[in-house]
């Protein structure tokens, strides 16, 4: 069974990229979100975090803050 993952990011945060670039690399289905234009999602990724810092990673309601792989894989099984 697949794992909801949500990810919030910024188009200018490299960390965003390599986090989105390895879900798919790993064939990880993902909602990406844009904070930096929606504010709606930017409180609720900061709600859920704690923090203004990007990327956060929402998975099945685990929330990782960075591009922390060991982190991540752990969260997805794999």
């Amino acid at each position: 069974m697949s794992k909801k993952v949500t990810v919030y990011s910024t188009p200018t945060c490299p960390y965003c990229v390599r986090a989105k670039q390895f879900l798919k690399e790993n064939n990880i289905e993902f909602e990406d979100i844009d904070v930096s234009t929606d504010d709606v999602k930017a409180q609720e990724m900061m709600s859920k975090s704690g923090q203004m810092g990007v990327p956060v990673l929402d998975i099945d309601g685990q929330i990782i803050v960075g591009f922390e792989r060991g982190k991540i894989k752990e969260a997805l099984g794999i």
